[in-house]
Formats: structure tokens, C-alpha cells, sequence
């Protein structure tokens, strides 16, 4: 009776919170909804946001106009890691923020991008003299158009960058906010020479100008002579040094530029693309829910209870923490309901072994928690260094990327160790204690995987070798390696006025797609709305003059009246720049070498990182391969990037459960001699939970393909071919790896 009362108490427990969790996400707390789904920030594709376009007050070459997007990018993702910064023509660069709250306010921040200048006091003096200043709305000294300061300590170009800081006054060890700028090593050399002339004249200040508009003026209390410096004094509020940073960083901009114009962009994709990647949701957890109790009954039960746990608590979380959810994003999310399962698997697995020993249903669940917590463990730390350094590392698309990742392991982690327990563990009291509603693992026939590692080998061999031919052929006959889409290569923009008389509406968005696509040989058309105007505006690829010409033949003799000087056209630049590419390569590196060394130190082998890595090489070339050889129907986008990480947390998770057997059974068979009798055992006992998971996340993944648009197919059609491949390398690659470098290096 006791029991049956603690099972009561533990349950209602958590279906309490279950029910407080779920009516703060459909609802929220409070009249702002605090919580809520509704409150969670949507990318451009499905939000729209704020469109700035800057042009330059000078000519400048491509390489400072490189620099500048890169720099913009940077500032751009202080607001939303999913902005996107790319050129627009000659001179022209576009600024798109999503989910924007106040258009106007984003736009005063982002600021003008003009001339930033830090002058003497000499030189402010004879400037005011010359030039009298006026105050703004702020109290700041403003000086008129026109003026000229006769000598300028340094620049925009020769600042490196500048942060907003909370640190520690040595005098008085209170915690003030401060403003922290770095100088390029001209710009040291340079400030070197005037810090130390303003500190031997009584401490004299340096006027920090922007935009004619005195924007600070601290005094130098020591000579600065390694190119960093602090501001500090006057901030009562972080927020108030953070403006002052972020004005500096805009102004050390490679060139000055204007505003040329700003408005509110609609969604790309809508509420059509929302609907279809929910339904997808709904039915893949449903599935998902059915093959979870068939499979492993009572504990099916408990694992549904704790999914829907953390699928609430998952959502709480990226609310909480401001995480932009695009289209891609979503799809991720529902990735990671399939792979929150995983950790589940593993402990039932390892349940339905004990009670196969002979063991008690009650020790069973004790000891199937207590060996599987290791593998889970590893693995998540893993996967989370990965998501740290990519966070750190990244930029953009691989920044928020990063974000979901963590968020979602952490919730997983703690879901998976904690709430399924409570729940496994209150059934039991219930009443639940039969060994039938828990199933026993059964024997069965042992495959020899160390006998066929060569076949394996070769089957990864020509894989990769079709995976190198593909990237030839389609170098050779495309001039490129792969179908680069949008993001990487960019393309041509055009916006279509239309009469005020037409509606815009879903029905006409896809009639003008298909004027797009039968006028023109693109794959990629993406729509979107601008707000204020009745127009479209239409991203495709690069349009040549003659498909430029049909297009707009097309256009005007549609049934939409559209005049040729209501059709306007401006190539577009990449929204993955190339120091984009560059930062996710090495945030890869870092993040498998940080893996790799976790790996080495975790299981006291360097043989079981490098297979591990090894491993995660074999699934990205494998999925190059797909994205390669079916390069007519998936292109490569920015959900490549998303693609590609979420396969290697993926496979260093499978990998880390086959090693952890293999270091489990190496203790109680210990020898050279039964090495391949111990790693042959050890995939034999993990083969039915990597089968397992893989088929739980597949079920989730075919639902977006077969439900999701058709951008939700570009990432989760390979997806679906990383989790395979995932799968495989675990199995057959993994262990055989080991045993062939660890018989090399005895040797």
C-alpha cells in the first residue's frame, strides 16, 4: 500500500508539471504570455523582419566590401543569429533581421556605418573654435556638416573591435561597465603616440567623433601602449556601454556608408510551411509514441511520458532564451523529439539484459539505469562540446544551430536520467512489477563483424570513391562540385509592383513561382512579401540576359497587368560569405579535435577517438555523396551546414554506446587474445539499440519529407541518408576500426 502511494505521489507529480508545462506553452503566464509558442522568435523565412540596404559614399574594391559584410554580419547577429548580410550589385549591401520588434529603433541601432574618428584635445578645441557645436536630443556635442579636423589620431579602419564589459575597479572592487577596444597593429602604434602626449598633459581626453557627434571623450589616465584600452566612468547600465561599443564597431568599418532605403519584409515561407512541419510533428510522435510501448511496453509508456516532458520543456527553454526558429530550425527541433528517445533505448536495452540474467524486475531497472548513464553521458558531452565550440566558433546559421543543439541535450540528458526513472519507477510501485509488462532480451545469433571488416572497408571505399567521381562529373559538366544554392553563390532579386487593385495572396504567390520556373532554367525560387507595398519580391539564381528578357516578357503578358517598369532586378551576393565558410570549417576542426581529445582522455585510448572520428569522417563524405549525385533535386543551402553538424553529434552518439560496451567487456575479458571475441560481442549486444534509434528518428524524418515543403525536404532528405550512414558506421565501422588499430600498433 506504501508502495502504491509513493507511485501515486511520484506520478501525479509529474503530469502536474507535464500539464503546467504544457499550458505555458499553448498559453503562457501572465497578459504578455510569457512562455508561450507564440512568443518564440521566427527567422525571416517565416516571420519576415527588418530590410536595410546600405550603399557606399565612395568607391571602394571588393575586397573592403567583403570585409564590410563580414563585419555587418557580425553586428547584425548581436540582434538574431539568423540574420543574413550579402551584397546587393556594385555598392549596395543588404541587411535582413528577423522578427524584428521595432523596425525603427533596429534601424537607429545598427547606425549609418559612417566616419568614426578619435581626435586630440587640441584638435577638438581648434575644431569647436572653428565649427561651433550644438546638442542633440541626447546632450551630445554635435559638430555641423563640413567640418574639418586638421589631424586625427585614428580611424575606423584601424580599430579591431570593441565589446561592453563588466568588470572589477581595483580601487574600490565594485563591479562598473566599461567599454573594451582593441586596435589594429597600426592603430596601436598610433594611439600609443597620442595616449602618451594626452597623459603627460594633465590627462588630457581623447574625443571619440561619429558622424560629426561627439560620442565620448575619456581621459587617459596611462600612457596605452598594446593596443587595448578601456572606457569606463558614466555607464549606470551594461546597456549603456553596450551602445557605445556598438556604435564604435559600426564606425570601424572598412568604408562609410548610407542608408539607402528600409522597410519591413514578409515571411518567405508563411503559415503554409508552419502548418505542414506541425502536422508532420504530430503524426511522426505519434508514430513514435505506438512504436515505443509495442517494443518495450511499460517502459514505452514512461518514455512517451518523458518525450512529451521534454518536448514542453524544450520549447520553454528556446522561448526563454531568445532562440530564432527558421524553417530548418523547426525541422531540427523535430529531429531532436526522434533522438531524445535515444538515451531511453539505451537504458530499456540494457533493463531487458538483466532480466534475462535472472535478475529481479526492480533490480534490473537500478542496475540498467546505472550501466547505461556512462554511455549516455559520454556521448551527450561529447555532442555538447561540439555545440560549445561551434557557438563560439560559428557564425550565423551555425551559431543558432549550436544553440538548439545544446539546449535540446541538456533537456535530453536530464529527461532521459531523471523523469523516465521517476515515471519507470512509479509504474512499478503500481503494480507494474511483472517481468512480462518489460520484456527479456533474447538471444540472438551472433554475427562475426571482425571477419567481414575488409568487406566492410570496401563498401566505405566505394562509397567515397563515387562520392570524389560525382564531385568531378558535375565540376566537369556544371562548373561546379555541387548544386550550390541561394546562400552560397547568390543570385538575382527581383521585385514585381503590382497593381493595387490585385490582392497578393497564396494563389497569386504561386503563379508568379511558376512564371519564374517556366521562363527561366532556376531551381530555386523564394518569395517573400514587402510590407507597405503591394509587391513580391523574388530571389532566384543568377538570371542570364536572356532568361532575364523571357522573365520579363513572361511578366507582362501574365494576367496581372504588370508594366516592365514595375519589374525591378539587382544581383545579390551570397548570404554565406566566404569568412562564414571558413568560420563553420574551423569550428568542425576544433570541435573534432576537442571531441577526439575527450574521447582519448574519457576511455584512456587514443584508438577509440580516432575511430570515433574516423567514423563521423565516413558519414559526412558519405552524405557529400548524396548531396553530389542527387544534385538535381537537393541543392546546397544554408541547411547544409545544419545538416552536416547534426550528423556528426549524431554519429559520435552511436559510436560512444558500441565503445562503451567494448571498454565494459574488456574489464572481464581482459588479453589480447579475446579482443575480437570482446568487440564482436560488444556490437552483437548494441546492435538492436542502434537499429532502434535510428528507426525512432527515421520516423520523424520521413514524416518531413513526405509531409514537409519543399525547402524541409532539401535538409531532410539527406538527413535521412546521414542516419542510415550514422548507423552503418557505427555498427561495422566502428569496432572493426578499433580492433585494426589497436592489433596495429601491439604490432
Amino acid at each position: 500500500m506504501k508502495n502504491i502511494k509513493k507511485g501515486l505521489l511520484h506520478l501525479a507529480i509529474i503530469l502536474a508539471v507535464m500539464a503546467f508545462f504544457a499550458v505555458t506553452v499553448m498559453v503562457g503566464l501572465g497578459r504578455h504570455h510569457k512562455g508561450s509558442i507564440r512568443n518564440i522568435l521566427l527567422g525571416l523565412d517565416l516571420a519576415g523582419g527588418v530590410s536595410i540596404t546600405y550603399e557606399t559614399v565612395e568607391d571602394c574594391n571588393s575586397e573592403e566590401m567583403s570585409d564590410t559584410v563580414y563585419k555587418l554580419q557580425k553586428r547584425a547577429e548581436s540582434y538574431n543569429t539568423e540574420s543574413q548580410v550579402y551584397q546587393e550589385g556594385t555598392n549596395r549591401i543588404n541587411v535582413d533581421i528577423p522578427d524584428a520588434e521595432n523596425p525603427r529603433e533596429t534601424l537607429e541601432k545598427m547606425g549609418s556605418a559612417g566616419a568614426l574618428y578619435f581626435i586630440s584635445n587640441d584638435v577638438y578645441n581648434e575644431a569647436k573654435t572653428a565649427y561651433p557645436t550644438t546638442l542633440n536630443e541626447k546632450g551630445q556635442e554635435v559638430f555641423p556638416e563640413g567640418v574639418q579636423f586638421s589631424e586625427v589620431v585614428c580611424e575606423g579602419s584601424d580599430i579591431a573591435d570593441a565589446s561592453a564589459e563588466t568588470v572589477q575597479d581595483q580601487t574600490t572592487g565594485v563591479a562598473q561597465n566599461v567599454v573594451a577596444v582593441e586596435f589594429t597593429p597600426s592603430g596601436t602604434n598610433k594611439f600609443a603616440d597620442a595616449s602618451t602626449y594626452a597623459y603627460n598633459n594633465d590627462n588630457e581626453p581623447i574625443h571619440i567623433i561619429y558622424d560629426n557627434i561627439v560620442i565620448s571623450s575619456p581621459s587617459v589616465e596611462n600612457p596605452i601602449t598594446d593596443g587595448k584600452c578601456q572606457i569606463s566612468g558614466g555607464f549606470q547600465e551594461y546597456a549603456e556601454a553596450d551602445d557605445l561599443a556598438t556604435t564604435i564597431r559600426i564606425g570601424a568599418l572598412p568604408i562609410e556608408l548610407k542608408v539607402l532605403r528600409f522597410n519591413v519584409v514578409g515571411a518567405r515561407l508563411g503559415a503554409e510551411a508552419i502548418q505542414t512541419s506541425l502536422l508532420a510533428a504530430v503524426i511522426g510522435l505519434i508514430i513514435l509514441i505506438a512504436f515505443m510501448i509495442v517494443l518495450y511496453r511499460i517502459p514505452g509508456v514512461a518514455a512517451s511520458l518523458a518525450l512529451i516532458f521534454y518536448i514542453a520543456a524544450n520549447m520553454i527553454a528556446i522561448n526563454a532564451m531568445d532562440v530564432t526558429l527558421t524553417l530548418p530550425g523547426i525541422a531540427g527541433v523535430i529531429l531532436s523529439i526522434g533522438m531524445a528517445v535515444d538515451a531511453n533505448v539505451i537504458i530499456f536495452t540494457r533493463i531487458k539484459e538483466e532480466i534475462a540474467t535472472g535478475k529481479t524486475v526492480k533490480s534490473s531497472i537500478k542496475i540498467g539505469f546505472e550501466k547505461a548513464r556512462s554511455a549516455i553521458v559520454d556521448g551527450n558531452i561529447t555532442t555538447l562540446i561540439a555545440a560549445a565550440v561551434l557557438w563560439v566558433l560559428g557564425s550565423g546559421t551555425v551559431k543558432g544551430f549550436a544553440q538548439t543543439l545544446a539546449i535540446g541535450i541538456v533537456i535530453s540528458m536530464f529527461t532521459s536520467l531523471f523523469i523516465t526513472k521517476i515515471i519507470l519507477m512509479a509504474f512499478y510501485n503500481l503494480g507494474c512489477s511483472d517481468i512480462k509488462f518489460y520484456g527479456q532480451q533474447k538471444e540472438a545469433k551472433k554475427i562475426g563483424f571482425i571477419r567481414h571488416t575488409y568487406k566492410y572497408f570496401a563498401i566505405s571505399g566505394a562509397m567515397v570513391v563515387v562520392c570524389i567521381v560525382a564531385l568531378l562529373v558535375n565540376k566537369a559538366t556544371m562548373g561546379t562540385s555541387l548544386n550550390y544554392g541561394l546562400d552560397f553563390v547568390g543570385g538575382t532579386s527581383t521585385q514585381i509592383n503590382l497593381d493595387e487593385s490585385i490582392t497578393i495572396d497564396q494563389s497569386v504567390k504561386n503563379d508568379i513561382e511558376s512564371i519564374f520556373r517556366s521562363s527561366t532554367k532556376t531551381t530555386e525560387v523564394e518569395l517573400s512579401d514587402v510590407e507597405g507595398e503591394n509587391a513580391i519580391l523574388v530571389k532566384t539564381m543568377e538570371l542570364s540576359v536572356e532568361e532575364s528578357d523571357a522573365l520579363t516578357e513572361a511578366l507582362i503578358t501574365s494576367d496581372y497587368n504588370i508594366q516592365e517598369g514595375n519589374i525591378q532586378t539587382e544581383t545579390i551576393s551570397a548570404t554565406v560569405s566566404g569568412e562564414m565558410k571558413k568560420d563553420a570549417v574551423v569550428a568542425v576542426l576544433v570541435a573534432s579535435i576537442a571531441m577526439l581529445l575527450y574521447i582519448w582522455i574519457r576511455f584512456k585510448d587514443v584508438r577509440f577517438g580516432a575511430s570515433s572520428v574516423l567514423c563521423v569522417l565516413h558519414d559526412v563524405i558519405a552524405v557529400l555523396m548524396v548531396y553530389a549525385v542527387f544534385k538535381n533535386w537537393i541543392s546546397v543551402g544554408n541547411t547544409f551546414i545544419a545538416c552536416m553538424l547534426t550528423i556528426v553529434g549524431y554519429s559520435i552518439n552511436n559510436t560512444i554506446v558500441v565503445f562503451d560496451r567494448v571498454r565494459e567487456n574488456a574489464v572481464s575479458r581482459p588479453g589480447n587474445d579475446k579482443l575480437m571475441e570482446v568487440v564482436d560481442s560488444s556490437i552483437n549486444q548494441t546492435l538492436s539499440r542502434c537499429i532502434n534509434t535510428s528507426v525512432t528518428t527515421c520516423i520523424m524524418v520521413v514524416m518531413l519529407v513526405i509531409l514537409g515543403v519543399d525547402s524541409v525536404r532539401q535538409f531532410a532528405i539527406p538527413l535521412l541518408a546521414g542516419i542510415v550512414f550514422g548507423c552503418y558506421s557505427s555498427v561495422c565501422i566502428a569496432g572493426t576500426l578499433y580492433y585494426k588499430l589497436k592489433k596495429a600498433s601491439k604490432k
